[in-house]
């Protein structure tokens, strides 16, 4: 029996209910971070003391870039699980894209938007 080179429809469903759960996640977070972005940039302390003030200058600076750093990460996971649609679509979802062979079930649960096999991204670091 010859090995199987792509999922069933059936099978693709359930990765894509996966997804698009992760993906509705994705975005609730983003949104909550984009606040708190929002928020953080609109917090000005009425303090006067200066050594006080640039304390928390420097702390709100951080923690603005911190949560920059997160939404980022999150958009570029939220593109990716959208990609990951978009395979799903074309029916190349779970074919790893260095050796052509199937993606485990087990990986693309834990991964769904992942694009390699185990072997191959051990194989690239």
């Amino acid at each position: 029996m010859s090995e199987k080179t792509k999922y069933s429809q059936d099978e693709l469903k359930e990765f894509e209910e996966l997804i698009l759960d992760k993906l509705a996640k994705a975005k609730q977070e983003l949104t909550i971070l984009r606040e708190s972005l929002t928020r953080s940039s609109d917090g000005v302390s009425g303090d006067t003391f200066g050594s006080v003030k640039t304390l928390e200058d420097g702390a709100d600076t951080a923690e603005k870039e911190h949560l920059s750093q997160l939404a980022a990460r999150q958009q570029k996971f939220i593109i990716n699980l959208e990609n990951a649609l978009v395979r799903i679509k074309n029916g190349t979802y779970g074919v790893c894209s260095d050796t052509g062979k199937l993606i485990s079930k087990e990986r693309l649960r834990a991964v769904p938007h992942t694009t390699q096999c185990i072997e191959a991204k051990l194989n690239r670091k």
